[in-house]
């Protein structure tokens, strides 16, 4: 075989090789026409390379964010060196259909990006390579860990039962509202409220009619609420509501609405219809309370003097 022969046999495997490579290969001209277009880019844009070529690349996809791409080549030309993004900074290049069986979850193919400079005979930079890399699989993998953690989160924050915040999380913003008080000396009150007569709820109707009513006491509370108030299940079938930037008057109005809205609601459980009533003790913090933990206290005997002067009722610290 001659060197002529030679040469021409790796030229081929050369262009076999680039034809059937699993990532996309894009040549460019300095004004984004197409020089060169691979199968894979073929195959996923259903567009021919014969189709393609010698057209500006924007025209046949407007979707490619022409500022950011021109940004990036005119670096890499003047440069002279490859740049390199990822799919976490920019999802994709070109707008593919995935086609994945395994990541069919996702519905366009995320991509990796190298943008290359290809040097004249004269060192200049006469042409741009874009090589595109698929990387669906690794990216619905994370994507998915990330939604995974994030529920986890989630979970580790909220009541299981009634989706509130669960008694820790809670008490960390109670922690955190006492030393905002410290430092702005804002109105702001806490409440404590729980179901009357619960025990009696259980031992009639069993504990699946009892988590039905906490739910429903759960619900009706934060339906009554500001976006800016913080309610969380601090155990069994007693609440706890942090009303910021609220006096007594205002907590008072608040805890009402609340009382009032559980005491004329009926709860349609799978046995019997339920009513059930609740009691509730506000506290306004103030100097008087030394720690966060005096100021759950006050709020404390707040619900208990409500239970002793009858349930179904709303009592103020300071009335004590």
């Amino acid at each position: 075989m001659t060197i002529d022969e030679t040469e021409a046999q790796s030229f081929h495997w050369l262009v076999d090789m680039l034809e059937s490579v699993e990532v996309g290969l894009v040549v460019l001209d300095l004004e984004f026409r197409v020089q060169a277009w691979n199968g894979f880019m073929e195959n996923h844009s259903g567009i021919t390379a014969s189709k393609i070529r010698n057209r500006v690349l924007f025209e046949l996809f407007p979707d490619i964010p022409e500022a950011w791409l021109t940004r990036k080549v005119d670096a890499v030309a003047l440069l002279n060196t490859r740049a390199f993004t990822s799919w976490e900074q920019r999802p994709y290049l070109f707008r593919f259909r995935n086609t994945r069986p395994i990541t069919g979850t996702e519905d366009y193919m995320f991509q990796n990006l190298t943008i290359s400079p290809l040097s004249g005979s004269s060192g200049q930079v006469e042409k741009i390579c874009l090589m595109v890399y698929d990387v669906t699989d690794i990216a619905s993998g994370k994507r998915a860990l990330e939604r995974a953690n994030e529920q986890l989160a989630k979970l580790s924050m909220t009541d299981r039962l009634t989706g509130l915040l669960n008694r820790g999380t809670w008490e960390n913003l109670v922690d955190a509202e006492f030393e905002r008080y410290r430092r702005y000396n804002q109105a702001t009150s806490l409440v404590m409220f729980d179901i009357d007569f619960f025990k009696k709820v259980n031992d009639s109707y069993g504990h699946l009619v009892g988590d039905e009513v906490i739910k429903h006491a759960a619900t009706t509370a934060k339906n009554n609420l500001r976006q800016s108030d913080s309610i969380g299940r601090y155990g069994g079938e007693e609440f706890g509501i942090i009303l910021p930037e609220t006096d007594v008057e205002g907590a008072r109005i608040i805890c009402e609405r609340i009382r009032e809205s559980i005491n004329d609601s009926v709860v349609q459980t799978t046995i019997a219809p339920i009513r059930y009533t609740v009691s509730v003790g506000i506290a306004q913090l103030d100097h008087a309370a030394k720690s966060y933990m005096e100021w759950m206290q006050q709020a404390d005997e707040a619900l208990y003097a409500a239970k002793n002067g009858g349930r179904n009722r709303v009592i103020v610290f300071d009335q004590l």
